[in-house]
């Protein structure tokens, strides 16, 4: 039967404390045990359902890690306190002093500042390359190289990954492929595909609401107990725990995501259409202008589509801020980072999201000034969306 991610979150089936169809929540710190030697047991990592302290594990943050594990197609996944406390501890315990890292050079700018002003304190280097293109990703490759990282869909220009073509890459030089999916959830299946290792934000699509933020990895069970190991893993270590009110939230939240996304591509690739027929220059990945459509197409999972970010190219900053300015004055969406809300959400990458990024290397990806970012929202009357933001665009003489 075809991987279906949907349908595997679900097919999962949980009950409450007392019978509830939501599982209860663990609004716990610490537990209790029944004898000494149990405790000493769960402490080693050998009394399997059974909880020591929450930095550790808690009921409701393995519900939320097991439905995630369902979608993404893998064996388990652990949640963490952000998206950024996902990515970090994986590429910590993935590397060490030494070794080196082949990235993708779009990627978002926090991990870029990870990458590039970060790990260098403890000896890794990464060489940031045009992911597009395998033979520049190959020719990266070196005998200290440890893991290929990229994003399904880039942040913000969009970029699409042969997430197949890599996985054979990592596969040929005993690397680890890391992917972060964030832009397109069950649009995509990295795992399917050859990762190793997929990373969300849950901050953005999974959560949806704009109120909860989060980060999951998701891969073997060997590497997520490495990751949770108490003398030398990293997430374990580092701390970026999820707290579970915040896990059962999510966990709510994800049982639309399908529905979701299903609204956020449709009114993605009919804004995408109309934009480029106004002749502004547009990138979305549904569309066949975009280098990577027909690889997209090859990678998708259909009935979800080609997803909800979208980006337009305005010219100039100032033309930039004034028409996010004037769409969120006619209540078209607002001017904010992050993505995946019910609302349109609009910023300019290269003063926000990827300001980390010097404005050098901005220019030589292509990271203009007039570009905008949109996350496009669930409206149900999308044309009416158009019509008023092509209203915007002429009142500020932004079409020819």
């Amino acid at each position: 039967m075809a991987f279906k991610p949907a349908n595997n979150i679900q097919d999962l089936q949980y009950f409450g404390e007392f019978g509830g169809v939501n599982p209860s929540i663990s609004d716990s710190s610490t537990y209790t045990f029944l004898s000494a030697k149990t405790m000493f047991d769960t402490f080693e990592g050998n009394a399997d359902g059974c909880y020591l302290y929450s930095r550790h594990s808690t009921p409701s943050n393995l519900y939320l890690g097991e439905a995630l594990a369902a979608m993404e197609g893998t064996e388990t996944a652990n949640v963490c306190a952000s998206g950024m406390g996902a990515i970090t501890p994986v590429l910590m315990q993935l590397c060490g002093a030494g070794d080196h890292v082949v990235s993708s050079r779009t990627i978002y700018g926090g991990t870029y500042a990870f990458l590039k002003n970060f790990t260098p304190r403890f000896n890794i280097e990464t060489s940031f390359v045009d992911i597009t293109k395998l033979e520049v990703v190959e020719a990266a490759i070196t005998s200290k190289t440890k893991v290929l990282y990229c994003e399904s869909v880039s942040n913000p220009l969009l970029e699409v990954a042969d997430i197949s073509g890599l996985a054979k890459l990592a596969k040929k030089y005993n690397l680890k492929l890391v992917v972060d999916n964030t832009f397109s959830p069950l649009s995509i299946s990295p795992a399917e595909l050859g990762a190793d290792i997929v990373i969300h934000s849950l901050t953005k699509f999974i959560n949806g609401s704009s109120d909860t933020v989060g980060g999951v990895i998701c891969g073997t069970q060997e590497f997520i107990n490495d990751l949770r190991n108490v003398n030398d893993g990293a997430c374990m270590l580092l701390g970026s725990t999820m707290d579970s009110l915040r896990a059962a939230s999510i966990l709510k939240n994800l049982r639309t995501l399908h529905i979701r996304m299903q609204q956020h591509s449709k009114n993605g690739l009919y804004l995408a259409e109309k934009f480029q027929s106004l002749g502004l220059k547009t990138v979305y990945p549904g569309l066949k202008s975009h280098p990577s459509h027909d690889l997209f197409k090859s990678m998708m999972n259909p009935q979800y589509g080609f997803g909800g970010m979208l980006t337009i190219d305005v010219g100039s900053l100032e033309r930039a801020n004034a028409l996010m300015e004037l769409m969120q004055d006619r209540n078209l969406g607002y001017l904010a980072v992050s993505l995946g809300f019910y609302k349109t959400l609009f910023s300019a990458p290269g003063s926000s999201t990827s300001s980390e990024i010097p404005e050098d290397e901005q220019a030589e990806m292509g990271l203009s000034d007039g570009l905008i970012r949109f996350s496009i929202g669930l409206d149900a009357d999308i044309e009416r969306t158009y019509n008023m933001m092509k209203d915007c665009m002429l009142e500020l003489n932004i079409l020819s």
